[in-house]
């Protein structure tokens, strides 16, 4: 079983940035991130497979999501936040090209005031 930890979370006002990191246990060839905001369903963010990307047309263009294998590290670059992307933050490995999730990680509070 993969292990996932994510830190980097915390509270910006809109128009900052932050970067989430998600440490994992072993290496698996895709990988996302999720958010889930309070009252509504948790949804896909970005995903990973090797340098292939794709992202949910409400962060396209101001999140990066990338990898570095040799860390077992996965990350998420957040720029220009708005308040509609508080959310608690999850990493997980996921089945590729969908947002099907094996493993998830315990997550990370990201509050954007504005």
């Amino acid at each position: 079983q993969v292990q996932l930890v994510e830190s980097g979370g915390g509270s910006v006002q809109a128009g900052g940035s932050l970067r989430l990191a998600c440490q994992y246990s072993y290496y698996t060839y895709c990988m996302g991130w999720f958010r889930q905001a309070p009252g509504k369903e948790r949804e896909g963010v970005a995903r990973i497979y090797t340098t292939r990307t794709y992202y949910a047309d409400s962060v396209k263009g101001r999140f990066t999501i990338s990898r570095d294998n040799a860390k077992k590290m996965v990350y998420l670059q957040m720029n220009n936040l708005k308040t509609e992307d508080t959310a608690m933050y999850y990493c997980a490995v996921i089945k590729c090209d969908t947002w099907y999730a094996d493993y998830w990680g315990q997550g990370t509070q990201v509050t954007v005031s504005s």
